[in-house]
């Protein structure tokens, strides 16, 4: 059984950082791809970004040239370092694990983005 925690969240102004990192533990292989999504009040959890064990990337288009994935293969951890944040970031953002065919989440971290 995979568990994922998430960590890093928390309250900043409009235009600062955060850096959040999701630890895994359990059996990890080493085909697979690890990525955040973000649910925000009333609406659907959505893609912000992903990334595979082979290092290949994608991103929301709302958080391109913004935020950027990265992992450690090695200790089997994902991050997200999210610059120029804004206000419609805001949101709980939960890490993901897809080994097919099954995928993991963690609990969810709050990033609240406000002055």
């Amino acid at each position: 059984q995979v568990q994922l925690v998430e960590s890093g969240g928390g309250l900043v102004q409009p235009g600062g950082s955060l850096r959040l990192s999701c630890a895994t533990s359990g059996t990890i292989v080493s085909l697979n791809a690890m990525g955040w999504y973000r649910q925000a009040p009333g609406k659907q959890r959505k893609l912000v970004a992903r990334i595979t064990s082979g290092g290949s990337t994608i991103y929301a288009d709302s958080v391109k040239g913004r935020f950027t994935i990265s992992r450690d293969n090695a200790k089997n951890t994902v991050y997200l370092q999210m610059n120029s944040l804004k206000p419609e970031d805001t949101a709980v953002y939960y890490c993901n694990l897809v080994q097919l065919p099954t995928q993991s989440w963690g609990q969810g971290t709050q990033v609240t983005v406000s002055s």
